[in-house]
């Protein structure tokens, strides 16, 4: 049975569930239409799953839109073909479906705009010989399924999209802790990071941040016109919130990735301090990697827990940073300067996760 219920959180599963449902519950209305609409009951399963869409917003907007663009390739389709009835039948084709493709190019369509040429061309096919009823049958059973879509979306379990999002912000966390760590290696082991190596890195963990932007920009669509958006505002909320800070700490991260393999902060003159240069900063990129992948406290704060151990971690390995600045000298050093810039971004990291100093003293 858990197993189950898990499976029904999955996005994928009720988007499926919703659309058997609704094509269902559309098939069954319409054949209890009169024949001339009866016979014809398979276009309102058609509409039902144009309309079944990830969020309520979403359902409601495909629906109306994809109605209107097929009536209005239909319309495109009558006119241009009575106003070309002595050119060839070549010719009409290709006047059709270039007007239809040219209005496609309305913003007002959407996803939805490549119903007006399917449309038109479907007209042109089949609907000629009596456009008024195929017109009737066609958009009318559509417009009935997607009706009934849009309602089977907004009661059966509505989708905020919060699974999906937590996945794709822990799966960003995982990347971008993952990043930190792997430099921290590549500095430890002495070597200087190559700049292509990095650049690839920071592709995929771009890609994971379009993947967390996008599932959170849906998070806040799906809360529109939705019943349970309510009850799981506060959740909502702090999706949104903790998305944005993932964000804030990528870019950050990028910055001070990138200042670390441009200018080799720990292989130049202040490394000549005696903590050495290149450690130091490996630890605080690692303690700032275990912050990044723990983000939930655990305890009341009474007690400390995982997070606060891992941002006291960070917090001293920042202190050792700062400390090692301070008793180096710049001497027109890049490296200098590039180091105090990560010891800000590591910092501006930790405020952005909220985890600037542990709730309770960690025994160290």
């Amino acid at each position: 049975m858990n197993r189950i219920l898990a499976l029904l959180r999955e996005p994928g599963v009720q988007r499926g569930v919703r659309a058997a449902v609704a094509a269902g519950l559309a098939w069954q209305v319409a054949v209890l239409l009169p024949p001339m609409l009866s016979d014809y009951a398979y276009y309102a399963p058609l509409g039902a799953v144009i309309a079944v869409l990830p969020t309520i917003a979403d359902s409601a907007s495909a629906a109306w839109r994809s109605v209107l663009a097929i009536l209005t390739g239909f319309a495109l389709s009558v006119l241009v073909y009575e106003l070309t009835s002595a050119v060839p039948n070549a010719l009409t084709v290709a006047a059709i479906v270039a007007l239809a493709v040219l209005v496609e190019q309305l913003k007002l369509w959407r996803e939805q705009a490549s119903w007006v040429s399917f449309a038109a061309v479907l007209m042109l096919t089949v609907g000629l010989d009596d456009p008024d009823t195929y017109v009737l049958r066609y958009a009318g059973l559509t417009m009935l399924g997607a009706a009934i879509g849009v309602l089977v979306t907004t009661v059966l379990f509505p989708p905020l999209q919060l699974t999906r999002a937590v996945e794709q912000i822990t799966q960003t966390r995982g990347l971008l802790a993952q990043h930190l760590v792997e430099l921290a290696a590549t500095l430890r082991d002495g070597r200087v990071p190559d700049p292509d190596e990095w650049t690839d890195r920071n592709r995929r963990l771009d890609r994971a941040l379009d993947r967390m932007r996008l599932a959170s920009t849906r998070v806040e669509r799906a809360r529109r016109a939705n019943p349970r958006a309510r009850r799981w505002q506060g959740r909502a909320s702090e999706i949104r919130e903790e998305a944005r800070a993932v964000d804030r700490v990528a870019v950050l991260v990028d910055d001070l990735v990138s200042l670390i393999v441009e200018f080799h902060p720990h292989r130049r003159g202040i490394d000549q301090v005696d903590a050495g240069t290149g450690w130091v900063l490996a630890d605080t990129l690692d303690s700032l990697a275990g912050v990044v992948c723990t983000p939930y406290h655990t305890t009341d704060g009474s007690t400390p827990d995982e997070r606060d151990e891992q941002i006291a971690r960070a917090v001293s390995a920042l202190r050792r940073l700062v400390s090692l600045l301070r008793e180096s000298t710049a001497e027109d050093d890049e490296g200098f300067f590039a180091l105090g810039a990560v010891a800000v971004g590591v910092r501006r990291s930790l405020a952005a996760l909220q985890a600037e100093e542990p709730r309770v003293a960690v025994p160290a």
